[in-house]
């Protein structure tokens, strides 16, 4: 078994296509489904069910998904442990997916355009809340950027951790122009609201889970909002992964605008509901540990601070 395997795996499961997830591993299809096959093979059992369009996980796969991303986190921290550090001034930050793609680059660009100076290491999306948080709380990482809501309540010692508010960014829930139901297309914008109305029907409904950030908020968010019948047609923790789901039509997903943008302009993804108490607004929180650090670490921190009394 090859840790590329692992890695082909948990793409083809975010991207849910073969040919998006060959792009980004930069390989040929071909041999792309030849490691996938090869991983199958390995581990005895099917995690791909090639008979959909797009393609979706098996049973097997789905259980399989999370080991795969604990096997590689704990491959590649293992190798970070182990190597000498030839870079003493990399700044180690833990964030989620989505941020890394739509908000951490610019920020950054900002803070250096500001007057800064700073070399970053990334550690990969842990999927789980508390996950990601022992990365910050066990030393793994200097910062821990994350989307935060008060009905998601992060367990640190305000003591020992500190924040910034640094931007904000909106959940909202979106759906192809046209989504089949009961076997028969229909327009989708606003089927939440038509939902709603008629308890009968059923929207199929792509979800986080339970223990990711956004489904943990989703869950409260729907507890006190009306009911609706909804399948879950796919699950994914990784937002970018879902949302090229919702273009293809396979269901209504919270999306954040901010990931959202282009699809929204370019038409391909519509408002599903018309009512806005189904968005959820939502800061973008840095934390660290409140104990003074290394100086490129209280250098990016100040940077940031300025940067919001500037703003």
């Amino acid at each position: 078994m090859e840790i590329k395997w692992l890695e082909d795996f948990v793409t083809l499961a975010d991207t849910s296509s073969f040919s998006r997830a060959a792009q980004l591993r930069n390989v040929t299809q071909p041999a792309f489904s030849r490691r996938i096959k090869q991983l199958e093979g390995w581990l005895g059992a099917t995690l791909i069910s090639r008979a959909t369009m797009p393609a979706e996980l098996t049973p097997a796969g789905r259980n399989f998904l999370p080991v795969a991303q604990e096997a590689i986190r704990t491959f590649y921290a293992a190798r970070e442990a182990l190597r000498p550090s030839n870079e003493p001034g990399l700044i180690r930050f833990a964030a989620l997916h989505t941020l890394t793609v739509t908000f951490f680059p610019r920020w950054l660009q900002a803070l250096e355009k500001a007057g800064g100076a700073f070399s970053t290491s990334l550690i990969p999306d842990r999927g789980g809340i508390e996950a990601n948080l022992d990365a910050l709380i066990g030393d793994e990482a200097d910062f821990f950027l994350t989307y935060a809501h008060p009905e998601v309540p992060f367990h640190l010692d305000r003591g020992q951790f500190a924040s910034l508010t640094v931007a904000q960014d909106r959940l909202v829930p979106l759906v192809a122009t046209e989504i089949v139901l009961s076997g028969t297309p229909q327009p989708g914008r606003n089927i939440l609201d038509r939902a709603v109305a008629q308890p009968r029907l059923a929207v199929p409904y792509l979800s986080y889970g339970f223990n990711s950030f956004f489904g943990v908020a989703l869950s409260r968010l729907m507890l006190r909002r009306p009911p609706f019948r909804r399948r879950t047609t796919h699950e994914n923790t990784i937002s970018a992964g879902l949302m090229n789901m919702a273009v293809t039509g396979a269901g209504v997903c919270w999306l954040p605008e901010s990931l959202a943008r282009d699809e929204i302009e370019a038409g391909r993804l519509v408002p599903a509901s018309a009512d806005e108490g189904w968005n959820l607004d939502l800061d973008i929180r840095l934390y660290r540990h409140a104990a003074p650090r290394n100086r490129k670490v209280e250098d990016l921190w100040r940077m940031a601070q300025q940067a919001l009394e500037s703003a």
